[in-house]
């Protein structure tokens, strides 16, 4: 009998650290860099994370049966931080680039977005890319936005970790341009009235980043995206985060 009731107990112990290893599993460690709004921000009294992304990776996350725990992480630190496993994927905003796919792989794209010019309101003689030969450029540091000013002849770069920091440059006379996403020039410029943007200049995708040969993950959250879409989940977090 106590011979029955030990080997009872080691497979009652076996199964139960065995179910506790799989909810381990689905633990889905996301790393964003939270300075990016109306994607990713921190809210100031709460700390809670918030923006599109956010709600989207919760919605892929509850959709594909994993819990989504959050990393906040400078933007330049994201893809390093990836690759060392201090996290599983990142959602921050993140286009899809031919240099970037050399080191991570990408979901499927979820967001199409653009790079606008942002001057100061009463500027009129920054309409087009070519206006900003020889001139002062703000950026967000290894960015899109970077990589269009740095193709710009004779642009002198400014380059600023957060994105407000990169505005905020041109509010100050600083620089006579800032290149940023469609949506953050959208943001920001609802909340400073002394700022202006004009038409995109480029046409970029969003994804999922996520490390190389993980190709389980990778369906995952494929397979996540497209149950949001088709639910009407994406369109209502769409509707909540970027539409008026």
């Amino acid at each position: 009998m106590k011979k029955l009731w030990f080997g009872l107990l080691c497979v009652s112990l076996i199964l139960t650290l065995g179910a506790n290893a799989v909810m381990a599993q689905q633990v889905l460690k996301v790393g964003t860099s939270a300075d990016f709004p109306p994607f990713e921000f921190q809210d100031e009294k709460t700390g809670e994370y918030l923006g599109f992304d956010i709600d989207l990776i919760n919605a892929i996350g509850e959709a594909a049966g994993m819990e989504v725990d959050i990393v906040n992480a400078a933007w330049d630190g994201l893809i390093p931080g990836l690759l060392t496993g201090n996290f599983d994927c990142i959602i921050s905003a993140m286009t899809i680039t031919e240099e970037r796919l050399k080191a991570v792989d990408f979901s499927d794209p979820y967001f199409s977005a653009s790079q606008v010019i942002v001057t100061k309101i009463d500027d009129t003689s920054i309409n087009t890319i070519d206006d900003l030969v020889g001139k002062q450029v703000s950026v967000q540091i290894g960015t899109t936005g970077d990589l269009t000013a740095s193709e710009i002849e004779g642009a002198i770069v400014k380059r600023f970790n957060l994105a407000p920091d990169a505005i905020q440059e041109v509010r100050n006379g600083g620089v006579a341009a800032c290149i940023i996403d469609l949506a953050v020039a959208e943001e920001i410029s609802q909340q400073y009235k002394d700022i202006k943007y004009g038409e995109p200049i480029t046409t970029e995708e969003y994804g999922i980043a996520i490390r190389k040969g993980n190709a389980q993950l990778l369906e995952k959250i494929n397979e996540g995206i497209a149950k949001v879409k088709a639910s009407g989940e994406y369109d209502e977090i769409y509707a909540k985060w970027l539409k008026d």
